[in-house]
């Protein structure tokens, strides 16, 4: 007999002792001994201390039974399955006894043993057949027992497995539900039927009298069925929380039972009955907000609620009359996670609702938390909906909503103001006319609005408030305030004075500028205008883009109001805001000086003076490039068209050209290569502006790259500008041009050869006729030319219209398919990216093409197709989305194909898919997922040593697979997370964990957002999370390593430490010992503590929410 097993068999005998000091000492230590890790137990061992401790359960001591009950959690992790059966099948029958200890006590034994099982995932069947021994005893002994508190503990003990593995207890959810929902409505004692037939329109006063009576006829402190009613509905709430692959069953079944019990007489249970309502709510509302995926069918969740709406009104209605406070705001958080869930669809119940919202606005007993509840919803309720819908009832609304504004505490006025504002926009909507007369009501809403703008000793959150509420008077109905008008507009002057008030002031002031009643703001704009200015200079960031939006409606609408002085005082400001360290001020600062050349000709010439020289600097940016490089090329076009002095075409054309001419060095790219391009753009631009002075540069630019003595810059730079003006500008009489091309395509400079591609294809777009077959012939005869040649067929394909591609897509299609099992990945993956832009122009008869040559080809023309397929699926919708979803099925099959390239490639494309339009493929998730999740496996038969010199280097031929694989996962969390099995897709993360370095980095920020978006999944499985997290922060680089070593290591233990934050940050995370221990160990080690503590403040933290993987 070993040592332990001696000592535990002495400790079981002191159990059996009459001295109950002795029982007690005895569980204590074996408490402590089941605590290490290293105990282990022969069979007849375990089966006496199971048997012992079951019995100690019945102890007369309460301490002693309370250790014995502690001892049952470590057990389970040390015994056989069959013990942890004995024990739940002997607490289960404790359940049912007559002593109420013993029930209580063997309750808190079933719970301290669910929430020491394992996760199924470990490969244990323990879980899954205990929770259906538990489940399935604890449902026989609620049908044989009438007594209320054993129904009660059977609720609760069901609730905790449902929270704690709800996967495992899916063989078991039905016959719980169908439990629930017969104790939901479980009450001996009250007849619910009486109520029903009473008239529903009772009037409230009359309400009062019955409520008084009622209570006091019902106040039975002996009836407790009201628990069971409780905890069965928290038991339906733990199952709606859990899964929501439910959802369409859930509506079916506890849905319309859940909005039969809103009548429900106890207060308590009726809380928890409208919260698991609204759990029910969330559930359905997509868990990214509405999606822009517009392929998406209406999901049927959502089709059944919509059913059941006017019964939900119907109940919600009266619950809305009724006295108890916290019922209305259960109320009111329903309607609007509803109003939420079904934006618009409300319409033809609104009348239902006001009357409960007037109610809870003006009855002298609501709390402020209700008022500001009834006007949150409100608000919801306005923007949601169409303004006509609710024109019949703003007499009755703006009276009680006006009545709130002039309430003394500030969060109920905030509140008000901005229902206030909300109506104000429903009375007179700018964008379409209505029939509805807004006259009457202008002066009340003004002038309650008024008295809170004129304030100054009132809360912040008021105060901008009142100023954005009085900001929409004046845009919607300024026209009708008359002398009122003035000194309103007076006091915003004031508001932007004050630097507290200013950034709201100066947004309300573009609002009010906006207006299409063309509101008379002439008497400010002197005081004003400079105002704005001097805002400009300022640090904070809002208030200068802010500032600059405001100045740009002004200018476009005021523009007779703007004498030199005034655009002085702004242009004189602007040359500040042009600079590459903040693109998107540019872009706005560039767009007023356009908007100011357009409409005030005179201030020309300090735009040339002072703003041009920072334009150019900008033009020459490496980081120009979208939405700022789009408002300098309009910036020029109004420019050249003025015709102002030194500013004429050439002059421009000389500044933009001149750094790369003027350029010593023969290096080609002493400017860097983003800024040929955006050059390349403005000539271009210019060059459409200035058709007849084109004809000639195009001549000079075409000499240029001739010319052998021209630099590598001045050829590069001339080719991309051919290549842009092409795209617009018939080249019919440059007859040497072709050659020229041909030839900077032989120029030893790859730089240079790009560009001559870039030209070639660009140029087909204007001269189709011409240069397409030409461009076709070449690719024919040109095979050392052939990557060039593509890629300017890429050019071309990717600037056409559909109509004019259409003609020419035989032609094309044919000779892209001769490439397509080219033994270059590039040359393939242009082939590709060429075949998918073909497809879109017209799919229905290319993509049966596409799908039969995945049938017949090699493994190379697989990948093409497939990668082909990628290209087809972009982000916005196209009339290619219905064919590709019906077939992008047969695509995906790629992903079981025998050879790994193609399965990389049908990776990338299925990442595409889930971050493109998710709607392709949530359908197909289920067949997909397990070939995915295969794919993140390391292969030893991928792995292989090649021999470099004395060294050995492993090569893992399978790296690139994984890490598409680890991306799609990544990105199936943003898109498709309610159709994944989160227990199924941690078990993946997990190994990842302790995968490779690059696979870990994915690995560490994938962890940070499931942090967020399911963090009781993630607790539940810290303890085995935390280990691979630990390893990677205490791992020491070997010393003598290259510098690379270092970085890398130091790198991994930075994204582990962030996902450790994130972890942390979740609210249950004391649960797990083995985290609680690592966050000990990290504050501990000075290294550790100081990365941490550096990471608390980094902008990345938060970025690892976004990582675009596609």
């Amino acid at each position: 007999m070993s040592n332990v097993t001696f000592y535990i068999s002495n400790l079981l005998e002191k159990m059996t002792s009459t001295d109950k000091d002795f029982r007690f000492m005895a569980a204590n230590d074996l408490m402590m001994e089941l605590q290490k890790d290293s105990i282990k137990l022969d069979e007849e061992s375990e089966r006496k201390v199971v048997a012992m401790l079951l019995k100690l359960l019945e102890d007369k001591n309460g301490e002693v039974q309370n250790l014995a009950v502690k001892c049952l959690g470590p057990l389970v992790g040390k015994v056989k399955e069959c013990q942890v059966e004995t024990m739940v099948d002997t607490l289960c029958s404790n359940m049912v006894s007559n002593k109420e200890q013993l029930r209580d006590i063997s309750s808190m034994g079933l719970k301290t043993v669910i929430a020491e099982l394992p996760p199924s995932s470990t490969g244990l069947s323990l879980t899954v057949n205990v929770c259906k021994k538990i489940t399935s005893q604890l449902i026989g002994a609620m049908g044989m027992q009438d007594d209320v508190s054993i129904q009660l503990e059977a609720l609760d003990i069901l609730s905790d497995m449902l929270g704690r593995c709800p996967k495992e207890m899916s063989p078991n959810i039905q016959a719980i539900i169908k439990l629930c929902l017969k104790y939901i409505t479980y009450d001996p004692n009250y007849n619910y039927d009486a109520d029903d037939d009473e008239d529903d329109s009772m009037d409230i006063e009359d309400r009062e009298d019955e409520d008084q009576e009622s209570d006091d006829e019902y106040s039975d402190d002996d009836d407790m069925s009201w628990k069971v009613r409780r905890s069965s509905v928290k038991c339906l709430e733990a199952i709606i929380s859990s899964r929501r692959d439910l959802l369409v069953e859930l509506y079916g079944s506890v849905g319309p039972t859940l909005v039969s019990r809103f009548k429900e007489r106890e207060d308590n249970v009726k809380t928890d009955i409208f919260s698991a309502f609204v759990a029910l709510l969330r559930q359905t509302r997509h868990p990214h907000g509405p999606t822009l995926d517009t392929g998406a069918k209406e999901e049927p969740a959502i089709s059944l609620l919509k059913k059941q709406v006017p019964t939900i009104v119907k109940a919600l209605h009266r619950q809305l009359k009724e006295k108890s406070m916290r019922c209305r705001q259960s109320c009111f958080s329903l309607l609007t996670e509803m109003t939420n869930v079904l934006p618009g669809q409300l319409g033809e119940h609104i009348p239902a609702l006001i009357p409960g919202i007037i109610y809870s606005l003006t009855d002298k007993s609501t709390s402020s938390n209700l008022k500001i509840d009834a006007l949150a919803f409100l608000n919801v309720l306005l923007s949601s909906h169409n303004p006509e819908i609710f024109h019949p009832h703003i007499s009755v609304i703006l009276p009680p909503v006006i009545q709130c504004v002039e309430d003394p505490f500030y969060k109920i006025t905030s509140e008000a103001l901005q229902v206030t504002q909300q109506t104000v926009k429903l009375m007179r909507p700018l964008d379409k006319p209505v029939s509805f007369d807004g006259k009457p009501y202008v002066k009340i809403v003004f002038a309650c609005t008024l008295k809170r703008l004129k304030a100054a000793d009132i809360d912040q959150e008021v105060k901008e408030r009142a100023i954005f509420c009085m900001g929409h008077i004046l845009s919607h109905f300024g026209d009708q305030l008359g002398a009122d008008l003035q000194p309103t507009l007076q006091i915003f002057l004031e508001r932007l004075k004050n630097e507290i008030t200013r950034l709201v002031a100066v947004k309300t002031l573009s609002l009010v500028a906006s207006s299409p009643l063309k509101i008379d703001l002439r008497p400010i704009l002197t005081e004003g205008i400079p105002m704005l200015g001097s805002f400009l200079r300022k640090n904070q960031r809002a208030l200068k883009l802010n500032t600059i939006t405001a100045l740009n409606v002004m200018v476009t609408n005021y523009s007779d109001s703007f004498k030199p002085p005034l655009i002085d005082s702004i242009l004189s400001e602007v040359p500040a805001l042009i600079q590459e360290s903040d693109m998107h001020i540019s872009q706005v600062a560039i767009t007023l000086i356009t908007c100011m050349a357009k409409v005030c000709p005179s201030s020309l010439s300090k735009i040339g003076g002072t703003i041009l020289p920072e334009v150019l600097n900008l033009v020459h940016s490496p980081l120009l490039q979208g939405g700022a490089l789009n408002s300098l090329l309009e910036f020029f076009q109004v420019l050249v068209a003025t015709k102002a002095n030194n500013m004429g075409y050439s002059d421009l054309l000389k500044a933009l050209r001149g750094p790369f001419y003027d350029s010593k060095s023969t290096d080609s790219m002493s400017m860097h290569k983003q800024s040929y391009y955006s050059v390349a753009k403005c000539v271009a631009a210019l060059s459409m502006a200035c058709p007849k002075e084109a004809s000639g540069v195009v001549t000079n630019l075409i000499q240029d790259v001739k010319n052998p003595k021209s630099s590598e810059s001045v050829r590069i730079l001339s080719l991309l500008c051919l290549g842009e003006i092409g795209r617009f500008m018939n080249f019919e009489g440059q007859k040497e041009l072709k050659g020229v091309i041909m030839e900077a395509f032989g120029s030893p400079n790859e730089e240079v050869k790009s560009a001559a591609s870039f030209a070639l294809g660009n140029i087909c777009v204007a001269n189709l006729g011409e240069y397409l077959p030409f461009m076709l012939k070449e690719i024919g005869s040109q095979p050392k030319r052939q990557y060039l040649l593509l890629h300017s067929l890429k050019e071309m394909i990717s600037a056409l219209s559909a109509e004019s591609l259409k003609p020419h897509v035989e032609n094309i299609w044919d000779l892209l398919f001769k490439h397509c099992e080219c033994a270059e990945e590039g040359t393939r993956n242009i082939v590709a990216e060429c075949l998918g832009k073909l497809t879109l122009v017209s799919p229905s008869e290319l993509i049966p093409r596409l799908k039969k040559q995945l049938c017949s080809g090699s493994p190379l023309s697989r990948s093409t197709v497939v990668t082909a397929v990628k290209f087809t699926i972009v982000d916005h919708p196209m009339p290619i989305d219905s064919l590709l979803k019906g077939c992008i099925g047969d695509f995906l099959k790629t992903l079981q194909d025998p050879d790994l390239n193609v399965r990389r490639v049908a990776l990338v494309m299925f990442n595409s898919a889930a971050h493109n339009k998710p709607s392709l493929i949530r359908g197909l998730l289920t067949s997909l997922l397990p070939h995915l999740y295969k794919e993140t496996q390391i292969r030893k038969d991928l792995v292989r040593e090649v021999e470099m010199g004395p060294f050995k280097h492993t090569v893992d031929d399978g790296l690139d697979v994984r890490k598409a694989a680890f991306e799609c996962m990544y990105t199936l969390l943003d898109s498709c997370m309610d159709c994944l099995d989160i227990f199924e897709f941690l078990n993946h993360v997990e190994e990842g964990l302790k995968d490779h370095y690059d696979i870990k980095m994915l690995t560490f920020i994938m962890l940070a957002r499931l942090s967020k978006l399911c963090p009781s999944a993630v607790v539940q499985r810290l303890d085995r999370l935390v280990e691979p997290l630990k390893a990677t922060c205490t791992t020491k680089v070997k010393a003598g390593s290259v510098k690379q070593e270092f970085e890398k290591q130091e790198e991994l233990r930075r994204s582990a430490m962030r996902a450790v934050a994130a972890l942390l940050s979740i609210s249950e995370v004391e649960k797990s010992p083995a985290m609680a221990d690592f966050a000990n160990q990290i504050r501990s080690n000075t290294e550790m503590a100081t990365i941490f503590d550096s990471l608390q403040g980094d902008p990345l933290s938060g970025a690892v929410e976004s990582m675009d993987t596609s």
